[in-house]
């Protein structure tokens, strides 16, 4: 970060007291959504999507009036071979090309005793939307970064069906099964900045 965006730096982000309704930018280079599946049916393939970017409001008062708006860049998919990534990137999988970006849209927000959260929504893939539920821990006190922005963390995860978006690539094992799983684990971990007035 250049010295022109620094004002006052601190040694230490500060604590700060939650408000009414605020919109938090997704701040893409502190973001990342993560997955993983089976592969050969004994061990796992991990990646990252692309960069994750999007709106969070948050209603401190009433965490269920909150609302989610994600966008995710699925030409960026890595996994570390880039074989694969070309290969997910392609018509058999996401079709890149023709459907570059993932969306989550929230439609509603439930509030669990421990804390956490329950937001549904819409997930979009390949132009399918379908729901899904989004797991979020419970959202822990902002903070005053060095430059003075405001910043909070958020972990949401979900598992979802990847055939159910059109995702039905697969290869049969002589010995039974597949080469790839149909169960998607994701991890969305996003640092949020408080949109200032």
């Amino acid at each position: 970060m250049s010295a022109t965006n620094v004002s006052n730096p601190s040694s230490a982000s500060k604590p700060v007291a939650p408000g009414g309704e605020a919109i938090w930018d997704i701040d893409t280079a502190h973001s990342a959504a993560h997955f993983k599946v089976r592969h050969l049916m004994v061990s796992y393939v991990r990646g990252t999507l692309g960069p994750v970017s999007g709106t969070v409001t948050l209603d401190e008062k009433d965490l269920t009036r909150s609302r989610v708006d994600v966008r995710i860049d699925a030409r960026a998919i890595e996994t570390r071979d880039a074989k694969r990534d070309e290969h997910l990137r392609s018509a058999d999988f996401l079709d890149v090309a023709n459907h570059p970006t993932v969306t989550f849209v929230s439609r509603q927000v439930r509030k669990e005793n421990d804390g956490s959260l329950q937001v549904a929504g819409d997930l979009t893939i390949r132009s399918t939307t379908k729901p899904v539920t989004l797991t979020v821990e419970a959202l822990e006190a902002p903070v005053a970064d060095p430059w003075g922005n405001t910043k909070r963390g958020v972990n949401a995860r979900t598992t979802i069906n990847r055939k159910d978006w059109g995702l039905e690539w697969n290869v049969g094992l002589e010995a039974g099964g597949v080469l790839v799983g149909e169960q998607v684990a994701i991890e969305i971990e996003v640092e949020l900045a408080r949109r200032k007035a």
